[in-house]
């Protein structure tokens, strides 16, 4: 902890949207709201890792923050190329890492923003480190009655509350969570058929019947009443070795910096938070009770402003965005699943592949008729690609958590007088 006696809590987004200034204003008047700006145990710190390719940003997209907002924070980390490359070179320099080794923790993708956000906190001694995400609001709703019931959700404050006593907590998610579209089954797609689909590409926590209750509603996930009222953390059940958390509504206890863990995915693929959680077996991980609302298809972004919808739209496959975002996920999840299976059933790998492989010869053809969209086939050839990799990004993953311990190492020593 800090010598004055604070807690220096970082706040870190891996970003790349243009409204994120509207996120970050909504969140810093939640944490004065919640009494964190005036709380003079508790410091504030932001730090941000941009893309300025994402949605072809600028800079100033997201360093020039109002005055008034930024004097209710103690610092702030504004992460570009830039920074990233300086660091590169300091840490080539003092011969921690070769430039081949920093490829693998601050190379491309989301791991590597991730990373960069975790390396910025520890070096500059932040105490604990919340990840939020540029599409989660603060705040929950539910559907106990005929219209949609909203409510705030005190995020960074609830994992203050428990993170003390874990390595990390995480909340919980409401809203537009899954990207798999309402599917009305016919003829050409059934239930049974869909249903082997998603259980060929999807991992160990998505379960068929919650997807389908998702479903149900429109692609909307509603808030648990009994989480909002609840003031009870859960111990996060180990399955095959992992404790499945989500990459945002996450924060990290970086007191002992030893135990930290990187992000890590496949090139091309997603699932940092997925591979994360294949390294908790021995750590406290608790699921805590509060919300975010994950505006997954960008079109709420005027709940940042206070308009509160009654009624949240059916998400159907029935344009071309929603059927490129649900072909998009879908990829991500068949890239990184052959590396996940690997990892956490090694001794039925073989099988489980072959599994995968089955279903979707089954299932892809109807898939592509359905959706309308041939590109679905595509997931067969990613499938055998990964696949076939597979043993060299297993490596890649123990090398990448081997350069980070060497880079926690140095920055121990670093802080030593």
């Amino acid at each position: 902890m800090d010598m004055t006696g604070k807690i220096k809590v970082g706040i870190g987004f891996a970003t790349g949207r243009k409204y994120f200034q509207k996120v970050l204003k909504t969140n810093i008047i939640n944490w004065n709201e919640s009494g964190l700006v005036e709380n003079c145990r508790i410091s504030l710190n932001l730090l941000v890792a941009y893309d300025l390719t994402y949605q072809k940003t600028r800079v100033s997209d997201y360093t020039r923050i109002p005055a008034d907002l930024a004097r209710q924070l103690d610092e702030m980390h504004f992460i570009g190329d830039d920074v990233i490359l300086k660091e590169i070179d300091r840490l080539i320099r003092d011969n921690v890492i070769t430039e081949e080794e920093s490829r693998l923790v601050f190379g491309k993708g989301y791991a590597a923003k991730r990373n960069a956000v975790l390396y910025q906190a520890i070096a500059n001694r932040m105490d604990y480190l919340v990840f939020l995400d540029d599409d989660e609001y603060p705040m929950a709703v539910t559907h106990t009655r005929k219209t949609a019931v909203w409510g705030g959700q005190h995020v960074l404050s609830t994992h203050l509350k428990y993170i003390n006593r874990a390595d990390i907590t995480h909340g919980h998610h409401c809203g537009y969570v899954s990207p798999i579209p309402y599917v009305a089954f016919d003829e050409v797609l059934t239930e049974p058929d869909f249903k082997r689909f998603i259980e060929a590409i999807s991992n160990d926590i998505v379960k068929w019947e919650k997807i389908r209750s998702v479903m149900a509603n429109g692609g909307v996930t509603y808030a648990d009443t009994q989480v909002l009222v609840s003031d009870e953390a859960q111990e996060v059940a180990e399955i095959h070795g992992a404790k499945f958390i989500s990459g945002a509504n996450l924060c990290l206890n970086l007191t002992d910096p030893g135990r930290i863990f990187p992000f890590y995915n496949p090139p091309g693929a997603r699932g940092e938070d997925t591979f994360l959680s294949t390294c908790l077996s021995d750590r406290h991980v608790l699921r805590i009770p509060c919300y975010t609302f994950h505006d997954g298809f960008s079109t709420y972004n005027h709940l940042l402003d206070g308009v509160l919808p009654i009624r949240l739209k059916f998400i159907k496959a029935d344009s071309e965005a929603v059927i490129q975002r649900f072909l998009r996920a879908c990829i991500g999840w068949v890239r990184y699943k052959p590396l996940l299976l690997y990892i956490t059933q090694p001794g039925q790998y073989d099988s489980l592949i072959a599994d995968m492989q089955r279903k979707l010869d089954e299932t892809l053809p109807k898939i592509c008729e359905y959706f309308n969209e041939p590109a679905f086939m595509s997931l067969k050839t990613e499938l055998n690609k990964y696949h076939r990799n597979v043993r060299k990004h297993h490596q890649e993953f123990l090398d990448t958590k081997r350069v980070w311990a060497n880079i926690m190492t140095y920055l121990a020593q670093k802080e030593r007088p």
